[in-house]
């Protein structure tokens, strides 16, 4: 293992963070000194970022401790374009109106892991829409889209997959990377800024940026790329059957969120503790050693550790409370997450399969139908046998509401409202 000069790189490399650089010595060097401005760009392209994003996020928390500055970079003017990477089509178009809800609701995440304000190493968060809006077509070709080759823009990933899987791309797609390299060399100008920071699948386009800088006469800028993460079974992180888990606590409760961590594959745990949590590494490595059943323990303190830095050590306290309470007791603990179906609904009676995917717990009516066939749905803890069942007032508990259960794991109680 390369030791590096600063903190910074010698903590993301520790932690597993380190994919791709384009100048270890510049880079590390300029933040060994507390020089190193950089940058994270986050897409509105929903009201939530999610997992993913909480890794980059991770890495600006690392900056910001090691004496350097983060910008959280919000994309009002590129989610107008979209990414294409990753995509095997166009993504759906969004209006002004949406990217600014989005935004809105995107903006407050950020200061629950970043300190924020004038400091030297307080982070700043800036919206590219305010200079990409701005600039005239012609004089963009003129001064910004000369320094591009087509023939290189053509070896992009983001461009080469998706016309070897001869999908279409539209000419706005084929823009976002003059878009984001333009970003860089903005914010260069405009704070000093000299490292870009992503996962795996923006490489070309940061280096696009580097590239930029260097013809448009930026000081040397870097680039620095974290990888795309699989759970060791191979699964893209952060995504459950039911879809992806969000960072806002109103797309994904913090019981959820904490719930999500608790379940992380065994092989799994280590890792993600040195991601996603700010424990010391000795600690880390103690809790990684454990096997058996006591690996559970380790999993309890990733989930408070990383539910703690998002959501808050109350909202941890309360999660772990009732996953002690649902599981070890049997509890139906009031904090699991609710769903509310109308008294004149249950009192006609609600069909069990519609009060599933109503909880959230399947995708559809079918998927229900296959959870019952393998003993997976349960209602009040009671295996569901029968798939015209309908839930009314006689399955409410004496606490008020209807227990839905898929495995042992993820709880949901339905309420009349």
């Amino acid at each position: 293992m390369t030791a590096f000069k600063s903190d910074f790189l010698n903590i993301l490399q520790n932690r597993g963070f380190i994919h791709q650089c384009s100048d270890f010595e510049g880079l590390d060097a300029l933040a060994a000194q507390g020089q190193a401005t950089a940058y994270v760009g986050y897409d509105c392209t929903a009201p939530s970022l999610h997992i993913g994003n909480f890794l980059t996020m991770m890495m600006l928390y690392w900056l910001q401790q090691s004496g350097n500055k983060p910008i959280t970079l919000m994309g009002g003017g590129t989610t107008m374009v979209g990414d294409p990477s990753g995509k095997d089509e166009t993504r759906a178009l969004r209006s002004v109106a949406e990217i600014e809800a989005n935004k809105a609701s995107i903006r407050g995440v950020f200061a629950k892991v970043l300190a924020y304000g004038d400091g030297a190493s307080d982070a700043i968060m800036l919206d590219n829409a305010e200079w990409l809006t701005k600039l005239n077509w012609i004089e963009m070709l003129r001064d910004i889209g000369r320094h591009f080759s087509v023939n290189r823009m053509l070896t992009m990933d983001s461009v080469k997959l998706r016309l070897e899987r001869e999908q279409e791309m539209s000419f706005i797609e084929f823009n976002y990377m003059v878009c984001q390299a333009y970003d860089f060399v903005e914010l260069a100008r405009r704070t000093g800024c000299r490292l870009q920071m992503g996962g795996s699948d923006q490489w070309g386009n940061i280096i696009n940026g580097v590239d930029l800088g260097r013809r448009m006469g930026t000081p040397q800028l870097y680039a620095l790329t974290t990888p795309l993460l699989t759970t060791s079974s191979g699964a893209k992180m952060g995504k459950t059957a039911q879809g992806a888990i969000w960072l806002n606590a109103e797309e994904c409760s913090p019981y959820d969120f904490w719930q999500y961590w608790r379940n992380v594959e065994d092989a799994d745990v280590g890792k993600f503790l040195k991601l996603f949590t700010i424990l010391p590494l000795g600690e880390i490595e103690k809790l990684a050693a454990l096997q058996g059943s006591e690996i559970n323990e380790a999993k309890k303190a990733l989930a408070d550790a990383a539910t703690t830095l998002l959501h808050g050590a109350e909202a941890a306290r309360i999660a772990a409370d009732t996953a002690r309470r649902t599981f070890e007791e049997g509890a139906i603990a009031e904090n699991l997450p609710t769903v509310e179906v109308a008294q004149g609904e249950l009192q006609a009676g609600t069909g069990v399969l519609a009060a599933f995917v109503k909880a959230g717990l399947v995708a559809s009516n079918g998927e229900a139908r296959r959870q019952i066939k393998g003993g997976g749905l349960r209602v009040n803890d009671v295996a569901v046998s029968d798939e015209k069942m309908l839930l009314t007032p006689q399955n409410l508990t004496p606490e008020g509401v209807i227990k839905l259960s898929l495995g042992r794991k993820r709880h949901v109680l339905l309420r009349p409202a």
